[in-house]
């Protein structure tokens, strides 16, 4: 005859263990995945692993953007605690692109700034900007300098917005 005791601190282990397993499954199942934005049906936009001017350039290139070598602005910037009207409606711009800087509050991301030198139908200067977060794009626009000019996200209109 074989006899075997359980402690209720064995029965709480156990419990705890396959609750734990059950909640990391749902967790696994509910959460929605991400999706890198697609260009067309055979490219998809790489948004890590921009660790050299050369990523960056070669990053605005998947959008068609053709921009000077090196930045024109490189600045440590902080993504604020709370958005005001101006950093929500930038914010949407991100999310054309499937990103969102919400995620990021609070962290210190650095910000790039080009000159796009192949911006059609519009003579002004245009310039690319990238927010770069432990290797990572987490946002972007492409604005003119013109003080009544115009703001996009990186996948743009591909021509200047009328005014």
């Amino acid at each position: 005859m074989f006899i075997y005791s359980v402690k209720a601190s064995s029965i709480r282990f156990f419990t705890v263990l396959v609750l734990s397993v059950a909640l990391l499954t749902a967790l696994i199942l509910l959460v929605p995945t991400y999706e890198p934005l697609s260009v067309s049906a055979s490219e998809t936009i790489n948004f890590s692993k921009i660790k050299s001017n050369e990523d960056r350039v070669n990053f605005l290139a998947q959008f068609g953007w053709t921009v000077t070598k090196e930045p024109l602005e490189q600045v440590a910037v902080t993504i604020p605690d709370e958005f005001d009207a101006v950093f929500l409606e930038y914010n949407n711009l991100q999310k054309e692109l499937g990103l969102d800087l919400s995620r990021y509050k609070r962290r210190d991301v650095v910000r790039y700034t080009y000159q796009i030198t192949n911006y059609p139908g519009y003579d002004g200067i245009v310039y690319a900007n990238l927010l770069i977060y432990k290797n990572k794009v987490i946002g972007g626009d492409v604005c003119s300098a013109d003080v009544n000019g115009f703001v996009h996200s990186l996948k743009g209109e591909g021509t200047a917005p009328r005014q």
